[in-house]
């Protein structure tokens, strides 16, 4: 029993060496021991798995930024990006265009009509998104690359600034802008107007920044032969087959703002007057009336142009024009000359009444330019409460002195068709005048504005009908032939509808509401003045929905794409 009893403990023993390893102080085992006694720890790498590690990194590299092995590689600078302010303009290839952005649903088919007006095809694809608009067409020119992109937003902005300076409206506006950037390859530009702002913005690419200007209206003038000027520029920069370089646009821009004005100062003054005189015979006046309304609306022109000359703002210079007609027409009652008065006040109110401002501003409304359409509403107001208040003024010392005016004398118009069709042209004649029109249009305005009047005398006198309706169809008809003339001669419609309202104009309502109330009827004033509110919008809606009668039925790009696009934005129909 006692050698099981010694092997046992001398297994213990070897055990207990091997987990612990060789006591303190004992001796290594020599050359010749087993080798597995080597191995004593449990923590000892097993045989076959001792591999090489290598060598620790550098102790310096600690940071959790630093760049990973392997990936330490030189980046070159980065280039400045394109549209910097700091970076010169870029030019473009009118050949090799940058490509634009396809949506995953492809593009819809549109097809224009290169026989329409410019005006209708590029109306049909500013009122499309940017992904919709067809890509231009390849333009033939002699060099590869063309003006730089900054040159042909100021030329833009230039003829837009004329346009709106001018009285167009702000969708027609828009529309020549986009034709300009189109024609010279910049088809991916948005322009915006306001009522004293001009802005466009160019973006070649998603990719690109944008490259974006803008321009301020400050001064207006009312000079239809500039107009007409900077629509055929627009209509020979839109012709394919013509090529008008940049420099070129430039110096035709240049020639119109040094052009002076068609007509001397003189003939405009003696065009408003016989304004006037024509206007106060549709009303019911005589030779003696004529003659009385022509001195008051001349000496009324006189004295708006010195107040003019001191810097004064147009609201002043509109009462000082308003108050000598009323003066000359209180004059002639004080002095008890058998003659109608009020066929005096109410001629001097035509030549003054806001009809084109009225007009746009309307338009622009019912084409969704809201916030201009409320700025030139607002200049109308204005200018009409600055006619009253002059032609009050002058009512309220003449009843104190003893005027009889009769406000009712306003059921008492006289009918004479040929007359009053021959005061209507001579009214027509004498405002496309005043409108610096060209002498080449000034006949078929007039001819418009008799038309105009022959279809409100037979509605109205003949057939009874309310003198709103037969005012707002009149318009229409103006509108219609204004807009086919236009297109007959690539031209604006503005040159052949604003002077042919003329006529139209709600002078006696104004009038006889300003008189009540001078009298202290105010109800029976505010009535009045409802009255000639009510014609002043039967006239602009009218000529609007003249014009988009005339593009309704007539052949228009854009078919293949659904149909014509409406002008109304809040909308999706």
């Amino acid at each position: 029993m006692a050698e099981p009893e010694a092997e046992d403990r001398k297994r213990r023993t070897d055990e207990a060496r091997s987990a612990f390893g060789p006591p303190v102080g004992a001796a290594a085992p020599g050359p010749g021991a087993d080798e597995d006694s080597s191995i004593t720890s449990e923590f000892a790498l097993p045989k076959g798995l001792d591999v090489t590690q290598p060598p620790p990194a550098d102790s310096s590299t600690t940071s959790e930024f630093a760049v990973p092995r392997g990936l330490d590689v030189a980046q070159p600078p980065a280039p400045e990006p394109e549209g910097s302010a700091f970076s010169l303009p870029a030019t473009y290839s009118a050949r090799h265009a940058p490509p634009a952005f396809t949506p995953a649903n492809g593009v819809p088919a549109v097809s224009l009509t290169k026989d329409a007006p410019w005006q209708d095809r590029m109306r049909t694809m500013l009122r499309m998104p940017v992904t919709e608009r067809p890509a231009p067409e390849p333009v033939h020119k002699e060099d590869e690359s063309g003006p730089a992109v900054p040159r042909v937003l100021d030329l833009t902005l230039r003829i837009g600034e004329l346009l709106l300076a001018g009285g167009e409206g702000a969708e027609d506006v828009e529309t020549a802008m986009f034709a300009v950037c189109r024609s010279y390859g910049l088809d991916r530009c948005e322009p915006t107007v306001t009522f004293t702002l001009l802005s466009i913005s160019y973006q070649p690419s998603l990719v690109d920044d944008p490259v974006t200007a803008s321009r301020t209206v400050r001064r207006r003038g009312t000079d239809y032969t500039r107009l007409s000027a900077v629509y055929r520029l627009v209509d020979d920069l839109s012709d394919p087959e013509t090529h008008i370089s940049l420099e070129e646009a430039y110096g035709r821009l240049a020639e119109m703002r040094r052009n002076r004005h068609p007509y001397p100062g003189w003939v405009l003054t003696a065009s408003g007057g016989l304004l006037a005189g024509a206007a106060s015979v549709l009303v019911g006046g005589d030779a003696v009336v004529f003659v009385a309304a022509a001195l008051g609306a001349m000496l009324g022109d006189r004295l708006a142009w010195l107040c003019a000359g001191r810097g004064l703002p147009e609201f002043y210079q509109f009462t000082v024009a308003a108050m000598p007609p009323a003066a000359i027409g209180v004059a002639l009652t004080i002095a008890h000359v058998d003659v109608k008065a009020s066929a005096v006040i109410t001629g001097g109110l035509f030549a003054l009444l806001p009809g084109r401002a009225l007009v746009a501003g309307v338009q622009d409304g019912l084409t969704g330019f809201y916030i201009t359409a409320s700025a030139r509403l607002l200049e109308v107001m204005y200018f009409f409460v600055g006619i009253v208040v002059g032609v009050l003024v002058v009512l309220y010392f003449g009843v104190k002195l003893g005027a009889q005016l009769n406000p009712d004398a306003a059921l008492n118009i006289s009918e004479r068709p040929v007359l009053q069709i021959a005061a209507s042209m001579l009214l027509s004649l004498t405002f496309a005048v005043l409108l610096q029109q060209e002498r080449s249009t000034v006949l078929a305005v007039t001819l418009n504005g008799g038309v105009a009047w022959s279809v409100y005398g037979a509605m109205h006198y003949a057939g009874g009908i309310s003198p709103v309706a037969s005012t707002a169809v009149a318009a229409g008809l103006v509108g219609l032939f204004g807009q086919l003339l236009s297109r007959y001669r690539f031209a604006s419609a503005l040159p052949y509808t604003t002077a042919a309202i003329g006529p139209l104009l709600p002078g006696s309502a104004t009038y006889f509401g300003l008189l009540s109330i001078a009298q202290n009827e105010v109800d029976k004033g505010l009535v009045s003045l409802t009255k000639a509110a009510a014609l002043a919008m039967a006239i602009a809606i009218g000529v609007n929905l003249g014009s988009e009668i005339s593009r309704l039925f007539l052949r228009l790009p854009g078919g293949s794409a659904g149909g014509r696009r409406a002008a109304k934005r809040t909308r999706g129909f």
